[in-house]
């Protein structure tokens, strides 16, 4: 007597996608008729900036409705084979168990990529960066910590293949830095600002100082500023009225020009008192010009955190609003640990972090606050 074949196994379900997420899906769906009507009109061509934006964001909306069909698809070929699997035949059902399978794989790796797409894109995360260390509690010790963090950061920088120049410094007398601007520069793919950004904050050492005669373990602090470099496109916005402009002979190594030449510039913006100086280069002109960047850079880092400031009274980001009185970093040498208490991240690999080996903190701050951006898209907010 014939055996029948085994009935195959259901599959697991498919995935369910969140209906606030579908609803913003089909809202870019319809914007997306709206771009092609638009740019098919040829006076949209007479405003040039207009036009590019537009076809910026008919290109980035295109790719997200593309993956909005083909998911949609993938459920209309799944209620088909469901379909299939309801008829009395085992080689059928088998077949349709297979398309749900498969069906539902793909749904799975649309619907992540879906998500990704929608969380909101930082324009300025694809900037270069003004990274700026600054000595804090601890008085020596502080300095040479400050150095230290330079150091790790110019070292990072070298493994992305980023370029670094330092702009201003001021040494202390045992070693390290009072404070350090440096400048990082990569292409707009590399996303340097995007990676760099939440280093910005308190970052507090616990260590024995090399000052220190009875191995005593002392707590000492850096804040760590990390501004957005401004477009050179965009107009310097600042007032000459509120500017008060100081040259000065720079300091260190630079050969006669340096010692001659009055070279380093220190400007001043009066309505805040912010200062920005810069004596890396031997031109004057190109020190004012580098440190009118740099003070517009920590005018805007300014605005954004008083904004951020009040945010945070009504809702704490996960990965902090970057303030420069977050301490959002420890670095505990006698336990070879660093911890970022922003995302309770612990790992025992400091010596290597300190080497230049950032990747892995980088990379988990990335990944938190694209989950708190995702859940802020599932409820809606």
């Amino acid at each position: 007597m014939a055996v029948a074949p085994p009935l195959p196994v259901c599959p697991a379900p498919p995935p369910t996608m969140n209906p606030t997420l579908r609803d913003r899906f089909d809202r870019l769906t319809l914007r997306l008729a709206e771009l092609d009507a638009t740019l098919s009109d040829g006076q949209v061509t007479a405003d040039l900036k207009r036009y590019r934006a537009l076809l910026r964001e008919q290109s980035e909306v295109q790719g997200i409705v593309e993956r909005w069909q083909r998911y949609r698809q993938r459920e209309a070929d799944i209620a088909e084979a469901r379909a299939m699997q309801a008829a009395d035949d085992a080689e059928m059902a088998a077949m349709a168990a297979d398309e749900i399978a498969a069906a539902s794989a793909e749904m799975q790796r649309l619907e992540a990529e879906l998500q990704a797409a929608l969380l909101p894109k930082d324009p300025d995360d694809e900037r270069n960066a003004f990274l700026e260390i600054r000595a804090g509690t601890g008085g020596d010790e502080s300095a040479l910590f400050a150095g230290d963090l330079a150091r790790m950061y110019l070292r990072y920088c070298e493994r992305q293949r980023w370029r670094t120049e330092v702009l201003s410094q001021s040494d202390s007398e045992l070693g390290g830095y009072k404070e350090i601007v440096i400048r990082v520069e990569g292409d707009a793919a590399d996303g340097v600002y995007g990676h760099l950004r939440f280093e910005s904050g308190g970052h507090r050492v616990q260590r024995v100082p090399a000052t220190e005669s009875q191995g005593r373990i002392h707590t000492s602090a850096c804040t760590v500023a990390v501004m957005p470099e401004p477009d050179e496109a965009e107009e310097i916005t600042l007032n000459p009225a509120e500017l008060r402009i100081d040259t000065f002979r720079a300091s260190g190594a630079g050969g006669q020009h340096v010692n001659k030449t009055d070279s380093a510039i220190r400007i001043t913006h009066l309505p805040t008192g912010l200062v920005a100086e810069c004596q890396d280069d031997r031109s004057q002109h190109r020190n004012k010009a580098r440190a009118l960047a740099v003070l517009q850079a920590r005018l805007r880092d300014k605005e954004q955190g008083e904004r951020a400031a009040k945010e945070a009274a009504t809702r704490k980001g996960l990965v902090g609003s970057g303030d420069r009185s977050d301490r959002i970093r420890t670095y505990n040498f006698p336990q070879g640990r660093l911890t970022d208490h922003r995302i309770n991240l612990t790992l025992y690999k400091l010596q290597q972090v300190m080497d230049g080996d950032l990747g892995d903190v980088v990379a988990a701050l990335v990944a938190a606050r694209a989950a708190e951006q995702l859940a802020e898209l599932e409820t809606g907010r």
